[in-house]
C-alpha cells in the first residue's frame, strides 16, 4: 500500500449529526462479511455507472470496477496500458511528431463481459458518443481537441486532432477515457440515454460486473470473461451514503468495512479514530486544492430568460480586483490546514499544484493580512458609513451568501473563512447545500456549483490528469457556465480574460516541455493576480484502508478503484 499513514492519538469530540452528511447508511443490511468479500464505503450513492454521464466522483469510482480505458497513469506519472497493447510513442511512430495524430494498438482477444469482442470500433464509438450534444456527456471537455477517430482495422484506432496537439495522451485514458460498448449502447436514442438500464446494469471488459444493487448499495463479481486471472474477491459490496465520519468509524476503528473513500474528516478525529487498530489513513497528494470561488456576476439580478449569475450584470463589489484581494488576504489558510486537515493538507495559492514539472509549488505567494485586506477595502470606497459594523458604498452593504455543500471540514472551513470575513466587516450570510445538489449535473437544480447563485462557493477539485490542460481550460472564456449551454461547462467562475484564453492556446499547441510548463505557470500567476479564484489547501484524497487490505496502488490521475483486480486479503497469520 503506497501512502499509509500511522498517526498519534488524541481525543477530540465526535461529530454532531448536524456536522455530518444527511445519511448514515450504516444501517444498510449487506451479506455477511468473510476474507473473499470486500465492502467499499462512499458518502454518496453512485447515481450512474456510466463514467461518461458521472455527475460526481462515486459514479467514477463505482464505474470503473466495470469499465476500462485505453491506458492510465500511475503514482510515479507513468502512462500504463490497460485495454491498449502499448503505449504510443514518437519514436515508433504511432505518436505523430506534428502533434496531430496518435495511433493506439488493441490487445487482441479481450471480451466484454457478455463475451462480444472488444474492437477499434467500440472505440469509435465512445467518440461519437461523448461528442454528441444531445447525449451531453460529462466527459465531453476532454474529446474536444479531436477532430476524428478512425478504425484502422479490428485492433488499431487511429485519433487525429484539430490542431496540434500537446496532450495526445488524455482521449481515452484514466477515469474519463473509458471504453463503452457498441453493441449495447448504439439504439439507444439519444434522449433516453440517461436513463437507459446499462448504465445501471453495465457491461464491461474489467474485472468485475454488477450482481445485485440493494438501496444504497451496489454489489459486484467476478466478471467471468476477464482476461486477467480472476480477481481475489467474490463478492464486492460498494455502499454509499454514509456520513465521512461514520465511514472512517467503520474503517479505521470496528472493522466493518475494508475501505472508505475520500475521508473529509478533521485530523484530529483522524488521529483518534486510527488508535484503534483496525485501518490506516492513505493519503494520495495530486491535484485536488479546495478553493473558495468568487461570483464576478449578481446572483439576485435576474434576466428576462429567469437566468441569475447572468454575464449581463456584474457583481456590486466582487467584480472590483481589490475587494477580491482583500478577501484573500483575509483567509488564514494556515489555520484553516493546521487545525482542520493536518497531514492532510498544505496550505497553498495555488490552483495547479502537481504534477511537476508543470507545476513549480510555491512560486504564488500567499499572506494573511487583516491591515491590509482592510486598507483595500477603505481604498475602494467601501466603509461602514452608519456604524453598524457591515461595510456599504452607496446605501448598499457588503453582503454575501457563502455556500458549500454538506461535509464537516468543509462546513468548518466556511465558519473560519465567515470569521475571518466579519472582521472586515463583511456580512455572510452561510448556506450549505446537500451533496447531491450542490455537486449536480441537473440543468433543474440550481443550488449546483455551475449555477452559483451565491457570491462565494467553496469545494475542492483539481487535474485528474498529469497534463493540466483540461483542467486550466476551466478558466477560459469559451468554458463559461450559462443557460444557453445548461450550465454544462466548467467556468462556473465567469472568468474571462483575452490574456488568459492567448496562454492556454499557446500551452494546447506548444510540444517543447519546459516552455509548456513555463505556459502553464504563467498561467497560473495571472489567475492569482487577477483572484479569479482563492485556493486555500492542496488537499490529498484521504482514504481509510483495512490493515488486512493488500495490493492497492493508489495514484492521483485515475479513480482508486483503478486496480481494483489487484486488491486481496493479506495472507491469514
Amino acid at each position: 500500500m503506497v501512502g499509509a499513514t500511522l498517526i498519534s492519538s488524541c481525543s477530540p469530540t465526535p461529530p454532531t449529526a448536524s456536522d455530518t452528511a444527511e445519511t448514515d447508511a450504516a444501517a444498510v443490511t449487506l451479506a455477511t462479511r468473510d476474507r473473499t468479500t470486500l465492502r467499499l464505503l462512499y458518502s454518496q450513492v453512485p447515481l450512474t455507472l456510466n463514467p461518461h454521464l458521472a455527475t460526481g466522483i462515486q459514479d467514477f469510482e463505482a464505474g470503473r470496477i466495470v469499465y476500462e480505458p485505453l491506458a492510465t497513469t500511475n503514482e510515479r506519472g507513468e502512462l500504463v496500458p490497460i485495454l491498449a497493447a502499448a503505449i504510443p510513442t514518437v519514436e515508433d511512430g504511432s505518436v505523430a511528431a506534428d502533434g496531430k495524430s496518435v495511433t493506439w494498438q488493441l490487445q487482441p482477444d479481450v471480451q466484454w463481459a457478455d463475451g462480444e469482442p472488444l474492437t477499434a470500433e467500440d472505440v469509435v464509438f465512445t467518440f461519437d458518443f461523448v461528442s454528441n450534444p444531445q447525449v451531453g456527456a460529462a466527459t465531453a471537455q476532454y474529446y474536444e481537441a479531436v477532430e476524428s477517430v478512425e478504425a484502422i482495422d479490428e485492433l488499431t484506432v487511429k485519433i487525429t486532432f484539430k490542431d496540434v496537439t500537446a496532450a495526445w495522451q488524455i482521449p481515452f485514458t484514466g477515469q474519463t477515457g473509458v471504453i463503452l460498448p457498441q453493441h449495447l449502447l448504439a439504439d439507444v436514442d439519444d434522449a433516453a440515454t440517461r436513463s437507459a438500464e446499462v448504465n445501471q446494469q453495465p457491461i464491461g471488459t474489467g474485472p468485475y460486473q454488477v450482481a445485485d444493487r440493494q438501496p444504497g448499495a451496489i454489489v459486484f463479481e467476478p466478471n467471468p470473461t476477464y482476461r486477467h486471472s480472476a480477481p481475489f474477491f467474490q463478492t464486492v459490496e460498494l455502499v454509499g451514503g454514509l456520513a465521512p465520519y461514520a465511514a472512517a468509524r467503520e474503517v479505521l476503528s470496528t472493522g466493518e468495512a475494508d475501505f472508505a473513500h475520500n475521508l473529509q474528516v478533521e485530523v484530529a478525529l483522524l488521529k483518534d479514530l486510527q488508535q484503534d487498530g483496525q485501518g490506516v489513513v492513505d493519503t494520495v497528494f495530486g491535484g485536488l486544492v479546495e478553493r473558495v470561488m468568487l461570483n464576478p456576476t449578481n446572483p439576485l439580478a435576474e434576466t428576462p430568460s429567469g437566468e441569475r449569475s447572468s454575464l449581463a450584470a456584474e457583481h456590486p463589489f466582487l467584480s472590483d480586483q481589490r475587494v477580491r484581494q482583500a478577501i484573500a488576504y483575509a483567509i488564514d489558510r494556515d489555520s484553516i490546514t493546521e487545525e482542520l486537515y493536518g497531514f492532510t493538507g498544505r496550505p497553498t495559492a495555488q490552483l495547479l499544484v502537481a504534477p511537476r514539472p508543470y507545476a513549480n509549488p510555491g512560486t504564488v505567494p500567499y499572506e494573511y493580512n487583516l491591515e491590509k485586506a482592510k486598507a483595500l477595502l477603505d481604498e475602494a470606497g467601501w466603509q461602514d458609513t452608519d456604524g453598524d459594523g457591515i461595510r456599504d458604498r452607496d446605501g448598499v452593504d457588503m453582503a454575501m451568501v457563502f455556500q458549500t455543500s454538506v461535509n464537516p471540514v468543509r462546513q468548518k472551513t466556511q465558519t473560519q473563512i465567515e470569521a475571518n470575513l466579519q472582521s472586515l466587516g463583511i456580512d455572510v450570510d452561510i448556506k450549505r447545500v446537500r451533496v447531491d445538489d450542490f455537486f449536480s449535473g441537473d440543468p433543474e437544480q440550481t443550488n449546483s456549483i455551475n449555477h452559483f447563485y451565491a457570491d462565494l462557493q467553496a469545494y475542492t477539485t483539481g487535474n485528474d490528469h498529469p497534463d493540466p490542460t483540461i483542467y486550466l481550460s476551466w478558466w477560459t472564456c469559451g468554458q463559461i457556465a450559462t443557460q444557453a449551454n445548461q450550465w454544462q461547462k466548467p467556468n462556473n467562475a465567469r472568468y474571462c480574460n483575452t490574456d488568459y484564453d492567448a496562454l492556454w492556446d499557446a500551452a494546447q499547441q506548444e510540444l517543447n516541455l519546459e516552455k509548456r510548463a513555463a505556459l502553464f505557470q504563467e498561467m497560473d500567476a495571472l489567475l492569482a493576480a487577477d483572484v479569479a479564484v482563492i485556493p486555500i489547501v492542496h488537499r490529498a484524497t484521504t482514504n481509510g484502508v483495512s490493515k488486512d487490505l493488500v495490493g492497492l496502488a493508489p495514484t492521483p490521475w485515475d479513480a482508486s478503484t483503478w486496480d481494483i483486480a489487484q486488491w486481496q486479503r493479506a495472507a491469514a497469520e
